[in-house]
């Protein structure tokens, strides 16, 4: 059991979720060529068993593609603001990738429907956070931004990786910033409306107790408290503002116009 609790975010906008999608697709390429130099020097049946993950991997990747929805498709309203489909493709992609990395497959009949509904309650949430940011008249400065933009750079490995990703998405600068924007008026939010408190010295001693428990059990390696102290408490305070939010967004949705259109 890793100490760090993994609590899925809010996010933003659409911008880290188009740009890790579009990285990802880069990534993939890549990989496809890697493996396309590599049978060049393969035997027989290692050139076979490469030939054949490419392929799964190019059916899987169209199969997500076909749950994608035009560019300009409504696929939601939210107090009169209209969802679009090239923002609901960008969020798709993650809520794929994220069903992929817990082992399951996205692209059955039975996930079909799963996949839609995450993506829209995430584009739900977020555009129901940011409408309010923008109602408290939260702003963001140029330097926050240029902060944001530093932090995208190490992200996705420099300028000249971002740039490309950007290119690649048909972003330009002017839109990127905006979107940083975006984010930061939606984090100032949610730290308004959901603060935390930190968890005091006895929280922090019974988390660790009882997820050592646990590790034992497993044959695993308990680590010293002082080791993981910090991971606990990122893990407690983001566990109490997620909970926090979560009660504010149904209030939030019951007082909003919401419209699924697919």
């Amino acid at each position: 059991m890793n100490f760090k609790k993994i609590f899925l975010p809010f996010a933003a906008g659409a911008l880290a979720l188009g740009l890790a999608a579009c990285s990802d697709d880069e990534e993939a390429a890549n990989t496809e060529t890697e493996q396309t130099e590599e049978t060049e020097e393969a035997t027989p049946e290692e050139q076979q068993a490469t030939e054949e993950q490419q392929a799964a991997m190019e059916e899987m990747q169209a199969k997500m593609e076909e749950q994608q929805v035009a560019e300009d498709e409504v696929v939601a309203t939210i107090n009169d603001e209209e969802i679009l489909g090239e923002t609901y493709n960008s969020a798709l992609a993650t809520t794929q990738s994220n069903l992929q990395q817990s082992g399951q497959d996205p692209t059955t009949e039975e996930a079909a429907e799963q996949v839609k509904n995450q993506t829209l309650d995430l584009l739900i949430n977020q555009t129901l956070i940011t409408q309010k940011a923008d109602e408290a008249g939260l702003e963001a400065s140029e330097e926050e931004i240029d902060e944001e933009y530093a932090a995208f750079q190490e992200q996705f490995g420099g300028e000249e990786a971002l740039n490309e990703i950007m290119e690649a998405q048909g972003m330009d600068m002017e839109t990127l910033r905006g979107q940083m924007a975006d984010s930061i008026k939606f984090d100032k939010y949610v730290d308004q409306v959901a603060p935390v408190e930190e968890p005091t010295d006895e929280e922090i001693q019974e988390y660790y107790d009882q997820s050592s428990a646990q590790m034992e059990e497993q044959g695993q390696e308990v680590p010293p408290l002082e080791e993981v102290r910090e991971q606990i408490v990122a893990g407690m305070t983001q566990q109490q503002q997620q909970e926090q939010l979560m009660a504010h967004l149904e209030e939030l949705k019951a007082d909003a116009e919401i419209e699924r259109l697919i």
